[in-house]
């Protein structure tokens, strides 16, 4: 049996090819199911996941109050087509079920060409692909295609058939914690609403389940809870359900738009200073990855749920190239082929690397604030590497005395002493190991000493 190791150690973060091609075959094993934010395309979604992670499925009623929000209908779809008067199809649900406009009633009706063309999506700017659309909250009905299907249609009288469904059911979402040594949790969340688009979001689905492998087998200072929940609904669902229990969640990311080669995009949680959110600029910038740093805004993925001002939790989200900013975004095009296992190896290691800094951080106080000590006697210089990186070290000593006043962490030394996290914390651990430093479990205020 392979024994569990720590967080700290780097070569967690060589993720392998392997596990990139892997990440892609998940996302091609979920690709044809029809999903939404209730309904068997999001069950059989979750029951994949489960034959890699030990997901629980959770359900919550139809009509069920979630603060300012009820459950909706549960929606399914068996099957969809319109036809024209000599019987031939023109579009097919089974084909692609962007096909059907997502959570559309059911209908069977003839329709002129000028009623079907009220009920049909196209993209003009990119005529041969077809958009992903949605009706979650207003009933209706409406099927996608390409433009240029549509401007071929002949006048005709066209037999449209939906064959779904809007009953009382559930909404239904995977939850997974992995517990830790604190009670205190890391959240890491994706939305699986989506069906058959790929960057958005199978990547998040793909990346944050691979995580999830990789943390079962690791010792955890926190506690992991990984959500895999449909958009917006999802997460306000789960706060009115664990209301109690939001005040644990000292980290969270959300994890979306992994897949597409591109800058990593990193908006900070609405509190804009949290530790999740140093850590994650520290990252970037220290990968020497092309990046973007955003404030908070209200608008964008489930962080603003998260954040809304009632649980102001400190979660950011983490992707590649951003929602609209591609465009492919929420169409066709967003396929199979638009991402690839390289971009997916390097988000997960991203992701990896964020982690490790946040099971690493910590804070100290320094047991011997009057002037330096003596570091000669406690054996602290006996240990140096080769004479590139005395200098370095020295200065990491020196550096973390002076800063674990109690409110300084580990991370802010690094960025104040320009050296990187890894040295600072190999020379706290040393330093803690001598008796000159203490953990403390929470920052203190300084303490002021005559």
């Amino acid at each position: 049996m392979k024994s569990a190791t720590t967080l700290s150690q780097p070569e967690l973060r060589q993720v392998p090819a392997r596990e990139g091609e892997a990440m892609h075959e998940l996302m091609r094993n979920l690709y044809p199911i029809c999903r939404s934010i209730t309904g068997a395309g999001t069950v059989e979604t979750l029951k994949r996941l489960q034959k890699i992670i030990p997901l629980s499925i959770l359900t919550i009623p139809t009509g069920t109050k979630v603060f300012d929000w009820e459950i909706p209908k549960e929606w399914n779809i068996r099957a969809a087509w319109i036809r024209n008067s000599r019987g031939e199809t023109i579009v097919d649900f089974k084909n692609s079920n962007l096909h059907v406009v997502n959570y559309s009633a059911p209908v069977k009706a003839m329709v002129s060409l000028d009623e079907l063309r009220k009920h049909v999506h196209t993209l003009p700017e990119h005529p041969d692909w077809v958009p992903y659309r949605t009706s979650y909250y207003h009933e209706d009905w409406g099927f996608c295609m390409s433009h240029n299907q549509l401007k071929s249609l002949e006048d005709d009288t066209y037999e449209v058939w939906i064959d779904s469904s809007l009953e009382a059911g559930h909404l239904s979402y995977g939850e997974l914690v992995l517990k830790g040594k604190s009670q205190e949790e890391v959240l890491i969340s994706t939305h699986i609403c989506h069906p058959s688009l790929c960057n958005d979001n199978l990547s998040g689905i793909s990346v944050a389940a691979h995580l999830a492998l990789h943390l079962q087998n690791q010792k955890r200072k926190y506690t992991y809870r990984f959500l895999f929940i449909p958009g917006t609904i999802g997460a306000i669902t789960w706060l009115a359900v664990n209301e109690l229990h939001v005040r644990r969640i000292k980290h969270g990311l959300i994890a979306a738009l992994l897949g597409l080669d591109g800058a990593f995009t990193y908006k900070k949680s609405r509190i804009g200073d949290a530790e999740i959110d140093q850590v994650a600029e520290y990252v970037l910038t220290k990968d020497n990855r092309a990046n973007k740093i955003k404030n908070f805004e209200p608008y964008g993925y489930d962080e603003r749920q998260f954040c809304s001002p009632g649980f102001n939790l400190p979660v950011g989200c983490l992707t590649r190239t951003p929602y609209g900013e591609y465009p492919e975004y929420h169409t066709s095009a967003d396929n199979l082929d638009l991402v690839d296992p390289h971009t997916l190896a390097e988000s997960l290691r991203t992701f990896i690397h964020i982690l490790e800094l946040v099971e690493q951080n910590r804070y100290y106080l320094n047991l011997r604030p009057k002037c330096e000590p003596q570091l000669g006697r406690y054996g602290l210089y006996s240990s140096l590497g080769g004479e590139n990186n005395v200098k370095e070290y020295q200065l990491a000593l020196l550096w973390a005395l002076n800063l674990s006043d109690g409110k300084h962490s580990l991370l802010d030394i690094a960025q104040s002493s320009s050296l990187d996290f890894s040295t600072i914390a190999t020379a706290a651990a040393k330093l803690h190991h001598a008796g000159l430093l203490r953990e403390l479990s929470a920052p203190e205020h300084a303490i002021e000493r005559v």
